[in-house]
């Protein structure tokens, strides 16, 4: 990973870990991952070096949201680290693992 998306991934894996400390750290097609109990990932983060944006996944599809509604966020772009940012992210893997 470039250095920057490093960081990012670094960010994301102690939010990740102190909010959902039951999730399993794994690699899912490369990329890191963190997996339920079941062994289903259900966060996932994408360096830009393979997809030209660093992405995170919280896995909702399904999950967290209603289908009715037809229509919802399951990725989100990540360019930086702030407070809203990990604000954001502890809510979205707060809703991941519900």
């Amino acid at each position: 990973m470039a250095p920057e998306d490093r960081a990012l991934a670094e960010r994301v894996h102690m939010t990740v870990t102190a909010t959902a400390p039951d999730l399993s750290p794994k690699t899912w097609y490369g990329m890191p991952a963190y997996a339920n109990a079941d062994g289903k990932v259900v966060v996932f983060f994408q360096d830009s070096g393979k997809f030209k944006l660093p992405v995170l996944d919280p896995g909702l599809p399904g999950r967290g949201q209603p289908r009715r509604r037809g229509l919802w966020p399951v990725s989100y772009a990540l360019q930086k680290w702030n407070a809203v940012v990990e604000r954001k992210v502890v809510e979205l893997v707060k809703a991941a693992v519900s």
